[in-house]
């Protein structure tokens, strides 16, 4: 990925470089070809992550070029079937070159001779990479956005089977109030549903194209940009031609919408792994490991290396911006170190996401364990002050009555002789029994983890009727989701098609 100076490459410059006697390539002449930084330019190795986009435009660019008359009929059919042969014979086939732009031009022209020059024109090499890096990363995101949806199936699924799975809920890792296994990831889903809008929106800016925009000031031919917009299935373009050709903001927000994702995986990682050493949740064999020494070992491995992800796609959000941050318009070479990262770490969040979604969809959660700790730490408590202020008592002066029978309250305790040590606590602050506000009978009912969940039905709430309502919102949304990934995929499957087809007519 190169800039090309001057601004468009034009008819006799590509005849130069393709006579040049073998010592220039398409882009470059003898005098810029040599050397030892020569290796250092290239982007060729990397460049195979774009080398299918690169093809993809070079199609597009060519039709659109020969159906304004730009270039013959003839001369479109033959630069399209030697690009048929160099993508047969893939990126590794490809001549020497700065990147895969010059590298598919001077296959094409080794193979057509000087006129395969001409599907450089009207165009550079700086709007073309910006074309490939937009038209992979849009897929990539939407590969990410399914994964989402994948887990978010995932967690509903699991969910509906344990809205009445009565659990431990922790803040600052402490028991803190009794909830639900649905309760709790649904909390997940919510996230990652979040995850799932912020890469659908990350989707529709990358997905402009900046096709035409030339070196930065646009090209005297008489383009059509709309066109080469329409046959690559973008859905518009990117219109300052000096904006389309240096713009990398795309790059950042998809690596930081990448990094946000990841840092949710690692939540759900998190916790998973300390369900798992506290005997709550057992993972499944296909997502756990042993020890090369220890035979009775079942390590969380696959959730350590998904919590993992999140560093290296935190750090590669940052040095995309930190990348970004200093340049002048228009290009710059430092944009050819601006995108393989954020492919690579698309790819990683996407798969530590399905990762995810097979180890919760899979893991079995220990009913009994969870039921025994769920009132673990006098979790209860917030219900027994609620409950005081309900009956009319100040919720300062509740507080401190729980706050006191806190430090009497044994875990073992049933909720019975809890209720007396409450009614111990409250004659100790204010001087009377609990009855001149609450009888025993309903302290003894929040005291009870299952009771306590179950009065707690407001919107979005543990109540299971509460989780059942939530259910059906989440199913809805994830529906829709669904349906919104399927379309943008459609219409991208839709216009490769319609590309083929405009192909073979001059092939």
């Amino acid at each position: 990925m190169t800039d090309d100076d001057p601004d468009t490459a034009t008819d006799a410059d590509a005849e130069a470089s393709a006579t040049a006697g073998g010592s220039g390539t398409a882009g470059r002449r003898a005098r810029f070809s040599g050397g030892p930084a020569r290796a250092f330019l290239s982007s060729l190795a990397a460049d195979e992550a774009i080398f299918e986009a690169d093809l993809a435009v070079d199609r597009a660019h060519v039709v659109m070029l020969a159906e304004r008359g730009i270039v013959d009929d003839a001369v479109a059919g033959e630069i399209l079937a030697a690009l048929a042969d160099v993508e047969a014979d893939g990126h590794g086939a490809l001549p020497d070159g700065e990147d895969v732009h010059e590298a598919i031009e001077t296959a094409v022209i080794d193979r057509i001779g000087p006129d395969g020059g001409r599907m450089h024109t009207a165009r550079s090499r700086n709007d073309e990479v910006a074309t490939c890096v937009r038209y992979r990363l849009r897929g990539d995101l939407l590969a990410a956005a399914e994964a989402t949806l994948t887990l978010r199936e995932a967690l509903v699924d699991v969910a509906s089977e344990h809205a009445e799975t009565v659990m431990p809920g922790y803040t600052h890792l402490q028991p803190a109030q009794p909830t639900t296994v649905a309760h709790y990831l649904l909390s997940y889903e919510g996230g990652i549903a979040r995850d799932t809008a912020r890469l659908l929106d990350a989707y529709g800016r990358v997905n402009r194209s900046p096709l035409g925009a030339a070196a930065f000031a646009g090209t005297p031919f008489d383009i059509d940009r709309d066109r080469t917009a329409e046959l690559l299935g973008f859905d518009g373009t990117v219109r300052n031609s000096m904006d389309a050709a240096s713009a990398r903001d795309f790059l950042a927000e998809a690596s930081t919408a990448c990094a946000t994702l990841a840092t949710t995986l690692s939540g759900v990682a998190e916790d998973l792994i300390v369900f798992s050493n506290k005997g709550f949740v057992e993972l499944a064999d296909a997502y756990a490991s042993t020890s090369s020494i220890m035979p009775q070992k079942k390590n969380p491995d696959t959730l350590e290396l998904t919590r993992g992800v999140a560093g290296d796609a935190i750090g590669e959000a940052t040095g995309t911006l930190s990348l970004l941050k200093g340049l002048p318009r228009a290009y710059n070479r430092d944009l050819q170190r601006a995108h393989a990262g954020v492919f690579e770490i698309a790819d990683d969040v996407r798969e530590a996401t399905e990762i995810a979604a097979g180890a919760v969809a899979t893991a079995d959660w220990n009913e009994a364990a969870l039921a025994d700790a769920a009132g673990d730490g006098f979790s209860t408590a917030t219900g027994v002050a609620d409950l005081l202020a309900m009956g009319g008592m100040p919720f300062r002066t509740a507080h401190e009555i729980v706050a006191t029978a806190a430090e009497r309250v044994g875990d073992d305790d049933a909720p019975a002789a809890a209720a007396a040590k409450v009614d111990e606590a409250a004659r100790t602050v204010t001087g009377e029994a609990l009855s001149a506000y609450v009888s025993r009978g309903e302290v003894e009912t929040v005291l009870d983890p299952e009771r306590s969940v179950a009065s707690r039905d407001s919107a979005g709430g543990p109540a299971p009727d509460a989780v059942a309502r939530d259910l059906e919102e989440r199913r809805a949304a994830l529906d829709a989701d669904g349906t919104a990934v399927a379309a943008r995929g459609e219409t991208l499957a839709d216009a490769a098609t319609a590309l083929d087809a405009e192909v073979t007519e001059y092939v």
